[in-house]
This record gives structure tokens, sequence and C-alpha cells, in this order.
């Protein structure tokens, strides 16, 4: 797993911050089962596979459909809540992939654009590629937290990232 560099320049530094969050997201699926993964932990039905599918669909958001990209067609209906529940056809390897192929198209548009090149967001803002990248750093960090809690009380494993 890189390392956020010391002395980067900007881009780079919150291109990996983002990558190390995105990571620690698939570490917390290492070694479940389905069952696991897909177990409702809060009253709200909170899994560890249904925030990374809701993960997936931000990747394809904040970063394709914002600065014009097209992205895969869903399966799913985001805008009804479905983003962050898992059906029973939906495997662990069906979502694992699609958070695959939206950090690829999304490293695509990241790499493509600079800091200050704009796009518009779902909610009609203007919003520069550093805004995103700021962004889907909390986004993802903030969702990773919640799946250290959740795989604590699966199976009482913890932590950010695996040891080096």
């Amino acid at each position: 797993m890189r390392r956020v560099p010391a002395t980067g320049d900007e881009k780079e530094s919150l291109y990996v911050s983002l990558d190390r969050h995105r990571d620690a997201v698939l570490w917390k699926l290492d070694g479940l089962d389905e069952e696991q993964v897909r177990r409702r932990m809060t009253p709200s039905g909170t899994s560890l596979l249904g925030l990374v599918k809701h993960l997936a669909c931000n990747e394809y958001g904040w970063f394709c459909e914002t600065f014009g990209r097209g992205i895969e067609t869903l399966w799913f209906d985001p805008e009804a809540g479905e983003d962050m529940s898992v059906e029973p056809d939906e495997s662990t390897s069906k979502i694992v992939h699609f958070y695959g192929r939206s950090r690829t198209e999304a490293d695509k548009v990241i790499s493509e654009l600079a800091l200050d090149d704009v796009g518009t967001s779902w909610r009609g803002e203007t919003v520069s590629m550093r805004w995103a990248l700021i962004h889907m750093i909390e986004e993802t960090a903030r969702h990773a937290g919640h799946m250290d809690i959740l795989r604590e009380l699966v199976d009482g494993a913890t932590g950010d990232h695996p040891p080096l």
C-alpha cells in the first residue's frame, strides 16, 4: 500500500490519499463470507457490501458524471436509495468488480484533468477536480471508518490498513 508522499505535489497527494482509503474499503471484506459481508449491522440496514456498492456509485457520480464522462448502465436505482442495499443476486464478486470498474473510470478522469478544471455536480453546482478529490477522500474515509466498526462487530478484526 502506497503512502501519501510527504513532499509530493498536491494532485499526487490527494490521489494517493483517496486510493489508500479505497484499498482500506476492500481490505475490510478480506476473509469474510457472503453472509458476513451482507449482514445488516445497524437499524438502517447498513452492511459492509452495501457500503462498497454506495462508494462505487459515488466514484462514478463525482468523477465521471460531474466531469461529463459516461458511466456504465446501472442495474439499480441510486436515487431510490438502492445503492446502499444488496439484493440476493448481487454477489460480493459482482459488487467488488463494480467498485473496481468505477475506480478505473474515475482514475482516468482524475489523470486527464487538472485540479482547477471544473464540472457540474448532480446538484447543479460548479465544482473543481480539487473539490471532487477532497470530497471523495472525505466520503471514502468516512465509510471506511464505518466499515472498520462493522468488521469489528462481525469478527473482531480492526485496523485502518493492512500492516506494511
